[in-house]
Protein backbone atom coordinates (compact mmCIF):
# COMPACT_ATOMS: atom_id res chain seq x y z
CA UNK A 1 0.00 0.00 0.00
CA UNK A 2 1.17 3.73 -0.62
CA UNK A 3 2.12 5.78 2.12
CA UNK A 4 1.30 9.12 2.46
CA UNK A 5 4.54 10.38 1.44
CA UNK A 6 4.49 8.40 -1.36
CA UNK A 7 1.21 9.47 -2.33
CA UNK A 8 2.24 12.92 -2.43
CA UNK A 9 4.96 12.52 -4.33
CA UNK A 10 2.61 10.90 -6.98
CA UNK A 11 0.46 13.54 -7.00
CA UNK A 12 3.16 16.61 -7.63
CA UNK A 13 4.48 14.63 -10.45
CA UNK A 14 1.29 14.83 -12.22
CA UNK A 15 0.87 18.21 -11.37
CA UNK A 16 4.08 18.97 -12.45
CA UNK A 17 3.71 16.91 -16.13
CA UNK A 18 0.65 19.21 -16.39
CA UNK A 19 0.02 21.76 -19.56
CA UNK A 20 -1.36 24.73 -17.49
CA UNK A 21 -0.63 28.38 -16.16
CA UNK A 22 0.95 26.60 -13.12
CA UNK A 23 3.31 24.98 -15.27
CA UNK A 24 4.47 27.42 -17.89
CA UNK A 25 7.56 29.33 -16.44
CA UNK A 26 5.00 32.87 -15.47
CA UNK A 27 6.49 33.73 -12.72
CA UNK A 28 7.04 37.51 -12.71
CA UNK A 29 7.14 40.01 -10.08
CA UNK A 30 4.80 41.57 -8.11
CA UNK A 31 5.14 45.07 -9.99
CA UNK A 32 4.84 43.06 -13.26
CA UNK A 33 1.83 41.06 -11.98
CA UNK A 34 -0.15 44.31 -10.96
CA UNK A 35 0.39 46.13 -13.98
CA UNK A 36 -0.45 42.55 -15.82
CA UNK A 37 -3.73 42.57 -13.80
CA UNK A 38 -4.58 46.09 -15.06
CA UNK A 39 -4.15 45.83 -18.75
CA UNK A 40 -6.22 42.39 -18.60
CA UNK A 41 -8.91 43.99 -16.59
CA UNK A 42 -9.56 46.16 -19.30
CA UNK A 43 -9.75 43.42 -22.11
CA UNK A 44 -13.71 43.13 -21.18
CA UNK A 45 -15.77 40.02 -20.90
CA UNK A 46 -18.46 40.59 -23.47
CA UNK A 47 -20.34 37.41 -24.08
CA UNK A 48 -18.68 36.33 -27.72
CA UNK A 49 -15.51 37.39 -27.01
CA UNK A 50 -13.41 34.76 -28.50
CA UNK A 51 -10.81 34.46 -26.07
CA UNK A 52 -13.05 34.97 -22.73
CA UNK A 53 -12.20 31.64 -21.37
CA UNK A 54 -8.26 31.96 -21.71
CA UNK A 55 -8.48 35.34 -20.30
CA UNK A 56 -10.48 34.59 -17.12
CA UNK A 57 -7.69 31.60 -16.74
CA UNK A 58 -4.93 34.23 -16.81
CA UNK A 59 -6.53 36.34 -14.65
CA UNK A 60 -7.21 33.79 -12.32
CA UNK A 61 -3.49 32.30 -12.79
CA UNK A 62 -2.10 36.52 -11.58
CA UNK A 63 -4.71 36.67 -8.84
CA UNK A 64 -3.31 33.55 -6.85
CA UNK A 65 0.35 35.37 -7.58
CA UNK A 66 -0.64 37.72 -5.64
CA UNK A 67 -1.99 35.66 -2.73
CA UNK A 68 -5.63 36.38 -3.76
CA UNK A 69 -6.92 32.69 -3.83
CA UNK A 70 -10.66 33.21 -3.54
CA UNK A 71 -10.88 35.50 -6.66
CA UNK A 72 -8.04 32.99 -8.21
CA UNK A 73 -10.92 29.93 -7.72
CA UNK A 74 -13.82 32.42 -9.22
CA UNK A 75 -12.53 33.42 -12.39
CA UNK A 76 -11.16 29.71 -13.20
CA UNK A 77 -14.74 28.81 -12.67
CA UNK A 78 -16.10 32.06 -14.78
CA UNK A 79 -13.08 30.45 -17.22
CA UNK A 80 -15.12 26.92 -17.11
CA UNK A 81 -18.55 28.44 -17.71
CA UNK A 82 -17.41 30.76 -20.68
CA UNK A 83 -15.67 27.91 -22.44
CA UNK A 84 -19.02 25.74 -22.32
CA UNK A 85 -21.10 28.87 -23.67
CA UNK A 86 -18.22 29.73 -26.31
CA UNK A 87 -17.98 25.91 -27.28
CA UNK A 88 -21.47 25.30 -26.73
CA UNK A 89 -20.71 21.60 -24.86
CA UNK A 90 -20.46 20.80 -21.72
CA UNK A 91 -17.00 19.24 -21.65
CA UNK A 92 -13.99 19.09 -24.35
CA UNK A 93 -10.19 19.40 -24.46
CA UNK A 94 -10.54 23.25 -23.82
CA UNK A 95 -10.88 22.56 -20.27
CA UNK A 96 -7.74 20.81 -20.10
CA UNK A 97 -5.81 24.02 -19.16
CA UNK A 98 -8.40 25.26 -16.80
CA UNK A 99 -8.90 21.56 -14.99
CA UNK A 100 -4.88 21.64 -14.75
CA UNK A 101 -5.09 24.95 -13.21
CA UNK A 102 -7.78 24.38 -10.31
CA UNK A 103 -5.89 20.84 -10.06
CA UNK A 104 -3.01 23.28 -9.10
CA UNK A 105 -4.94 25.66 -7.21
CA UNK A 106 -6.69 23.07 -4.67
CA UNK A 107 -3.19 21.59 -3.90
CA UNK A 108 -1.92 24.31 -2.80
CA UNK A 109 -4.96 25.26 -0.84
CA UNK A 110 -4.28 21.51 0.80
CA UNK A 111 -7.36 19.84 -0.64
CA UNK A 112 -5.65 17.25 -2.01
CA UNK A 113 -8.70 15.11 -2.41
CA UNK A 114 -10.35 17.45 -5.29
CA UNK A 115 -6.88 18.17 -6.57
CA UNK A 116 -6.86 14.34 -7.60
CA UNK A 117 -10.24 14.56 -8.87
CA UNK A 118 -9.33 17.22 -11.75
CA UNK A 119 -6.30 15.42 -12.57
CA UNK A 120 -8.88 12.18 -13.02
CA UNK A 121 -10.74 14.64 -14.90
CA UNK A 122 -8.23 15.63 -16.91
CA UNK A 123 -7.19 12.05 -17.93
CA UNK A 124 -10.26 11.56 -18.86
CA UNK A 125 -10.63 14.34 -21.55
CA UNK A 126 -7.53 13.85 -22.95
CA UNK A 127 -8.35 9.69 -23.59
CA UNK A 128 -11.45 11.38 -24.88
CA UNK A 129 -10.20 14.28 -27.26
CA UNK A 130 -6.70 12.92 -27.96
CA UNK A 131 -4.41 15.09 -30.64
CA UNK A 132 -4.59 15.24 -34.05
CA UNK A 133 -1.13 14.71 -34.18
CA UNK A 134 0.89 12.57 -32.87
CA UNK A 135 3.79 13.58 -29.88
CA UNK A 136 2.03 16.97 -30.04
CA UNK A 137 -0.05 18.96 -27.59
CA UNK A 138 -3.89 19.24 -28.53
CA UNK A 139 -3.94 22.27 -30.56
CA UNK A 140 -6.75 24.00 -28.21
CA UNK A 141 -3.80 23.41 -25.46
CA UNK A 142 -1.19 25.01 -28.11
CA UNK A 143 -3.84 27.73 -28.66
CA UNK A 144 -4.00 28.89 -24.67
CA UNK A 145 -0.23 28.41 -24.33
CA UNK A 146 0.37 30.91 -27.03
CA UNK A 147 -2.46 32.91 -26.49
CA UNK A 148 -0.45 33.64 -22.99
CA UNK A 149 2.69 33.56 -24.56
CA UNK A 150 1.30 36.79 -26.50
CA UNK A 151 0.35 38.69 -23.74
CA UNK A 152 3.55 37.56 -21.00
CA UNK A 153 6.22 36.63 -22.65
CA UNK A 154 9.08 37.90 -24.63
CA UNK A 155 9.16 34.78 -26.94
CA UNK A 156 6.69 35.80 -29.58
CA UNK A 157 8.12 33.24 -31.75
CA UNK A 158 7.43 30.53 -29.82
CA UNK A 159 3.94 31.89 -29.52
CA UNK A 160 3.76 32.20 -33.20
CA UNK A 161 5.20 28.30 -33.68
CA UNK A 162 2.26 26.99 -31.43
CA UNK A 163 -0.38 28.98 -32.92
CA UNK A 164 0.59 27.83 -36.12
CA UNK A 165 0.53 23.94 -34.65
CA UNK A 166 -2.76 24.59 -33.66
CA UNK A 167 -4.02 25.61 -37.12
CA UNK A 168 -2.49 23.07 -38.71
CA UNK A 169 -4.15 20.05 -37.23
CA UNK A 170 -7.52 22.29 -36.27
CA UNK A 171 -7.65 24.83 -39.68
CA UNK A 172 -11.37 25.81 -38.47
CA UNK A 173 -10.75 28.01 -35.79
CA UNK A 174 -11.14 31.81 -36.85
CA UNK A 175 -9.85 33.31 -33.66
CA UNK A 176 -6.42 31.10 -34.04
CA UNK A 177 -5.72 32.24 -37.66
CA UNK A 178 -6.48 36.23 -36.43
CA UNK A 179 -4.32 36.24 -34.04
CA UNK A 180 -1.52 34.32 -35.84
CA UNK A 181 -2.05 36.66 -38.54
CA UNK A 182 -1.31 39.71 -36.14
CA UNK A 183 1.37 38.59 -34.56
CA UNK A 184 3.13 37.64 -37.54
CA UNK A 185 2.43 41.29 -39.19
CA UNK A 186 3.48 43.03 -35.58
CA UNK A 187 7.19 42.11 -36.85
CA UNK A 188 6.59 45.16 -39.42
CA UNK A 189 5.63 47.52 -36.71
CA UNK A 190 8.17 50.11 -37.00
CA UNK A 191 8.98 49.86 -41.27
CA UNK A 192 8.42 53.02 -42.75
CA UNK A 193 6.90 51.34 -45.63
CA UNK A 194 4.38 49.14 -43.68
CA UNK A 195 3.95 45.63 -44.70
CA UNK A 196 5.09 43.62 -47.64
CA UNK A 197 2.73 42.61 -50.24
CA UNK A 198 2.08 39.14 -48.81
CA UNK A 199 1.61 39.36 -45.38
CA UNK A 200 -0.40 42.50 -46.61
CA UNK A 201 -2.66 39.84 -48.16
CA UNK A 202 -2.28 37.79 -45.64
CA UNK A 203 -4.20 40.55 -43.52
CA UNK A 204 -6.66 41.46 -45.65
CA UNK A 205 -7.98 37.87 -45.92
CA UNK A 206 -7.99 37.41 -42.38
CA UNK A 207 -10.51 40.05 -42.28
CA UNK A 208 -12.98 38.58 -44.68
CA UNK A 209 -12.67 35.30 -42.94
CA UNK A 210 -13.46 37.46 -39.59
CA UNK A 211 -15.69 40.13 -40.54
CA UNK A 212 -17.03 41.13 -36.86
CA UNK A 213 -13.60 41.80 -35.68
CA UNK A 214 -13.07 45.60 -35.36
CA UNK A 215 -9.35 45.52 -34.06
CA UNK A 216 -8.55 43.71 -37.04
CA UNK A 217 -10.40 45.89 -39.60
CA UNK A 218 -8.75 48.86 -38.08
CA UNK A 219 -5.74 47.59 -38.68
CA UNK A 220 -6.05 46.29 -42.03
CA UNK A 221 -7.09 49.94 -42.83
CA UNK A 222 -4.14 51.68 -40.98
CA UNK A 223 -2.15 49.21 -43.20
CA UNK A 224 -4.01 50.65 -46.56
CA UNK A 225 -3.31 54.04 -45.01
CA UNK A 226 0.26 53.78 -44.84
CA UNK A 227 0.45 52.30 -48.38
CA UNK A 228 -0.89 55.87 -49.65
CA UNK A 229 -4.15 55.12 -49.45
CA UNK A 230 -6.60 57.63 -48.68
CA UNK A 231 -9.09 55.99 -46.11
CA UNK A 232 -10.59 59.03 -44.16
CA UNK A 233 -14.32 57.80 -45.50
CA UNK A 234 -13.96 54.02 -44.09
CA UNK A 235 -12.37 55.20 -41.04
CA UNK A 236 -15.51 57.18 -39.88
CA UNK A 237 -17.46 54.39 -41.05
CA UNK A 238 -15.21 51.94 -38.98
CA UNK A 239 -15.41 54.53 -35.89
CA UNK A 240 -19.55 54.68 -36.37
CA UNK A 241 -19.09 50.69 -35.61
CA UNK A 242 -16.37 50.84 -32.68
CA UNK A 243 -18.70 52.75 -30.89
CA UNK A 244 -21.22 50.09 -30.78
CA UNK A 245 -18.77 47.42 -29.87
CA UNK A 246 -18.63 46.95 -25.66
CA UNK A 247 -15.77 48.77 -24.02
CA UNK A 248 -13.00 46.84 -24.52
CA UNK A 249 -9.05 47.35 -25.42
CA UNK A 250 -9.76 44.47 -27.96
CA UNK A 251 -12.73 46.84 -29.55
CA UNK A 252 -10.27 48.72 -31.97
CA UNK A 253 -11.09 52.12 -30.05
CA UNK A 254 -7.14 52.42 -29.35
CA UNK A 255 -6.04 52.14 -32.64
CA UNK A 256 -8.83 53.68 -34.49
CA UNK A 257 -7.98 56.86 -32.71
CA UNK A 258 -4.43 56.55 -34.07
CA UNK A 259 -5.56 56.52 -37.41
CA UNK A 260 -7.70 59.16 -36.73
CA UNK A 261 -4.58 61.27 -35.53
CA UNK A 262 -2.10 60.04 -38.73
CA UNK A 263 -4.83 60.03 -41.36
CA UNK A 264 -7.79 61.72 -40.98
CA UNK A 265 -6.94 64.77 -37.89
CA UNK A 266 -6.24 64.75 -34.03
CA UNK A 267 -9.61 66.93 -33.76
CA UNK A 268 -11.46 64.27 -35.13
CA UNK A 269 -9.43 61.85 -32.96
CA UNK A 270 -10.70 63.69 -29.90
CA UNK A 271 -14.13 64.46 -30.93
CA UNK A 272 -14.53 60.47 -31.48
CA UNK A 273 -12.52 59.58 -28.20
CA UNK A 274 -14.93 62.36 -26.26
CA UNK A 275 -18.41 60.94 -27.47
CA UNK A 276 -17.17 57.30 -26.33
CA UNK A 277 -16.84 58.34 -23.11
CA UNK A 278 -19.96 60.42 -23.00
CA UNK A 279 -21.50 57.04 -24.04
CA UNK A 280 -19.70 55.25 -21.22
CA UNK A 281 -18.41 57.57 -18.72
CA UNK A 282 -17.76 55.58 -15.75
CA UNK A 283 -15.46 53.22 -18.41
CA UNK A 284 -11.41 54.16 -17.43
CA UNK A 285 -10.34 52.66 -20.67
CA UNK A 286 -11.87 55.02 -22.72
CA UNK A 287 -10.76 57.76 -20.19
CA UNK A 288 -7.44 56.82 -21.01
CA UNK A 289 -8.50 56.90 -24.57
CA UNK A 290 -9.71 60.43 -24.65
CA UNK A 291 -6.09 61.51 -21.82
CA UNK A 292 -4.27 59.84 -24.90
CA UNK A 293 -5.52 62.42 -27.90
CA UNK A 294 -5.36 65.31 -25.64
CA UNK A 295 -1.91 64.37 -24.96
CA UNK A 296 -1.14 64.12 -28.68
CA UNK A 297 -3.15 67.32 -29.19
CA UNK A 298 -1.19 69.46 -26.64
CA UNK A 299 2.52 67.71 -27.03
CA UNK A 300 2.82 66.83 -30.50
CA UNK A 301 0.59 68.91 -32.46
CA UNK A 302 2.40 72.46 -33.24
CA UNK A 303 -0.54 74.22 -34.73
CA UNK A 304 -0.28 77.45 -32.91
CA UNK A 305 -0.24 77.23 -28.52
CA UNK A 306 -3.05 75.01 -27.26
CA UNK A 307 -5.71 76.30 -25.61
CA UNK A 308 -5.48 77.08 -21.31
CA UNK A 309 -9.15 74.86 -21.45
CA UNK A 310 -7.58 72.59 -23.59
CA UNK A 311 -4.71 71.94 -21.53
CA UNK A 312 -6.91 71.82 -17.92
CA UNK A 313 -8.75 69.11 -19.83
CA UNK A 314 -6.22 67.16 -20.34
CA UNK A 315 -4.80 67.76 -16.68
CA UNK A 316 -7.88 66.78 -15.32
CA UNK A 317 -7.89 63.28 -17.32
CA UNK A 318 -4.65 62.37 -16.72
CA UNK A 319 -4.83 62.83 -12.92
CA UNK A 320 -7.88 60.69 -13.42
CA UNK A 321 -6.71 58.06 -15.50
CA UNK A 322 -3.58 57.51 -12.78
CA UNK A 323 -5.80 57.15 -9.71
CA UNK A 324 -7.55 54.42 -11.83
CA UNK A 325 -4.42 52.54 -13.03
CA UNK A 326 -2.27 52.89 -9.68
CA UNK A 327 0.11 50.03 -11.00
CA UNK A 328 1.20 51.06 -14.60
CA UNK A 329 0.53 55.12 -14.39
CA UNK A 330 4.46 56.06 -15.09
CA UNK A 331 3.56 57.07 -18.89
CA UNK A 332 0.64 59.22 -17.55
CA UNK A 333 2.68 61.04 -14.79
CA UNK A 334 5.64 61.98 -17.37
CA UNK A 335 2.83 63.16 -19.37
CA UNK A 336 1.05 64.89 -16.92
CA UNK A 337 4.44 66.60 -16.25
CA UNK A 338 4.73 67.74 -19.07
CA UNK A 339 1.35 68.90 -19.54
CA UNK A 340 1.83 71.28 -16.86
CA UNK A 341 4.94 72.27 -18.08
CA UNK A 342 3.07 73.84 -21.23
CA UNK A 343 0.34 75.30 -19.07
CA UNK A 344 0.22 79.15 -17.94
CA UNK A 345 0.87 78.25 -14.13
CA UNK A 346 2.28 74.63 -14.38
CA UNK A 347 6.09 75.25 -14.57
CA UNK A 348 6.96 74.94 -11.09
CA UNK A 349 3.99 71.69 -10.66
CA UNK A 350 5.95 70.04 -13.45
CA UNK A 351 9.28 70.30 -11.82
CA UNK A 352 8.03 68.98 -8.68
CA UNK A 353 6.53 65.71 -10.41
CA UNK A 354 9.89 65.27 -12.15
CA UNK A 355 11.94 65.58 -8.92
CA UNK A 356 9.41 63.15 -6.86
CA UNK A 357 9.88 60.94 -10.13
CA UNK A 358 13.52 60.59 -10.26
CA UNK A 359 13.51 59.90 -6.13
CA UNK A 360 11.54 56.66 -6.81
CA UNK A 361 12.39 53.54 -6.69
CA UNK A 362 12.23 52.49 -10.21
CA UNK A 363 12.90 49.23 -12.24
CA UNK A 364 15.99 49.54 -14.92
CA UNK A 365 13.67 50.28 -18.31
CA UNK A 366 11.55 52.85 -15.71
CA UNK A 367 14.49 54.69 -15.08
CA UNK A 368 15.64 54.72 -18.74
CA UNK A 369 11.79 56.10 -19.54
CA UNK A 370 11.66 58.77 -16.59
CA UNK A 371 15.74 60.00 -17.64
CA UNK A 372 15.17 60.01 -21.54
CA UNK A 373 11.87 62.26 -20.95
CA UNK A 374 13.24 64.16 -18.23
CA UNK A 375 16.42 65.04 -20.63
CA UNK A 376 13.97 66.96 -23.77
CA UNK A 377 12.01 68.66 -20.52
CA UNK A 378 15.36 69.93 -18.87
CA UNK A 379 16.28 71.17 -22.94
CA UNK A 380 12.55 71.96 -24.50
CA UNK A 381 10.67 73.50 -21.56
CA UNK A 382 13.67 74.78 -19.50
CA UNK A 383 16.56 75.09 -21.61
CA UNK A 384 19.40 73.38 -19.76
CA UNK A 385 21.34 72.15 -22.57
CA UNK A 386 23.86 70.73 -20.29
CA UNK A 387 22.04 69.24 -18.06
CA UNK A 388 19.28 67.80 -20.90
CA UNK A 389 22.94 65.70 -22.03
CA UNK A 390 23.60 64.40 -18.72
CA UNK A 391 20.23 63.01 -18.49
CA UNK A 392 20.34 61.35 -22.11
CA UNK A 393 23.35 59.81 -21.11
CA UNK A 394 22.14 58.68 -18.21
CA UNK A 395 18.97 57.07 -20.02
CA UNK A 396 21.31 55.19 -22.90
CA UNK A 397 23.80 53.97 -19.93
CA UNK A 398 20.82 51.39 -18.75
CA UNK A 399 21.99 48.33 -21.59
CA UNK A 400 17.89 47.83 -21.82
CA UNK A 401 16.84 47.73 -25.39
CA UNK A 402 13.93 49.64 -25.94
CA UNK A 403 12.96 53.17 -28.20
CA UNK A 404 14.15 55.76 -25.36
CA UNK A 405 17.48 54.46 -25.19
CA UNK A 406 17.66 54.88 -29.20
CA UNK A 407 15.82 58.43 -28.86
CA UNK A 408 18.79 59.02 -26.32
CA UNK A 409 21.78 57.81 -28.03
CA UNK A 410 20.35 59.58 -31.38
CA UNK A 411 19.70 63.14 -29.45
CA UNK A 412 23.72 62.58 -28.36
CA UNK A 413 24.81 61.49 -31.65
CA UNK A 414 22.95 64.95 -33.25
CA UNK A 415 25.41 67.27 -30.47
CA UNK A 416 28.36 65.60 -31.33
CA UNK A 417 27.88 65.73 -35.51
CA UNK A 418 26.97 69.68 -34.90
CA UNK A 419 30.32 70.19 -32.68
CA UNK A 420 29.87 73.13 -30.63
CA UNK A 421 29.07 71.88 -27.44
CA UNK A 422 31.82 71.47 -25.00
CA UNK A 423 30.75 68.24 -23.86
CA UNK A 424 31.07 66.31 -27.02
CA UNK A 425 34.57 65.05 -26.53
CA UNK A 426 32.97 63.56 -23.71
CA UNK A 427 29.64 62.36 -25.22
CA UNK A 428 31.88 60.96 -28.08
CA UNK A 429 34.05 58.46 -25.29
CA UNK A 430 30.58 58.00 -23.29
CA UNK A 431 28.95 56.59 -26.66
CA UNK A 432 32.31 54.48 -27.88
CA UNK A 433 31.89 52.82 -23.99
CA UNK A 434 28.17 51.37 -24.54
CA UNK A 435 27.42 48.57 -22.96
CA UNK A 436 25.73 45.82 -25.29
CA UNK A 437 21.57 46.28 -24.17
CA UNK A 438 20.15 43.53 -22.01
CA UNK A 439 16.76 42.11 -22.41
CA UNK A 440 14.42 42.75 -19.30
CA UNK A 441 10.85 42.37 -19.07
CA UNK A 442 8.87 44.66 -20.76
CA UNK A 443 5.43 45.72 -21.04
CA UNK A 444 6.12 47.14 -17.92
CA UNK A 445 4.09 50.60 -17.85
Amino acid sequence: MMSAAQSETTLESKLEALQCHFTWDLDPSRSVLLRRRETFEDIGTEEGNSWLGHIYNLRGFIQYKLGLTDDAQSLFNKAAEAFRQMRSADEGPWLVVNYGNLAWLNHHLGDQAESQAYLTKIDALMNKYPSPSQDELHPEIYAEKAWNLMNFSTDKKLAADYLQRAIKMQPDMVEWNTSHVLGLARAFTHSNTGLEADMMEKVRIAKEQDPENSYLAVYYLEQCARKGERIEDEARELARKVLRNPVSSYSGMKPLIRVYRNYVSIDEAIKLADEALENHPDERYLKKCAALCYKWKILFFKDGRPKQSMIDRAISLHKEVISLYPHSSLMKELDLANMYAKSNHGQAKAEQMYRQLLERDLEPPEKQVLYNYYAKYLICDRREYQSSIKYHMKAAAIPHQSFYRDNSIKALEKITAKGWNRMCREIEEFLENLQEPQCFEHHWF
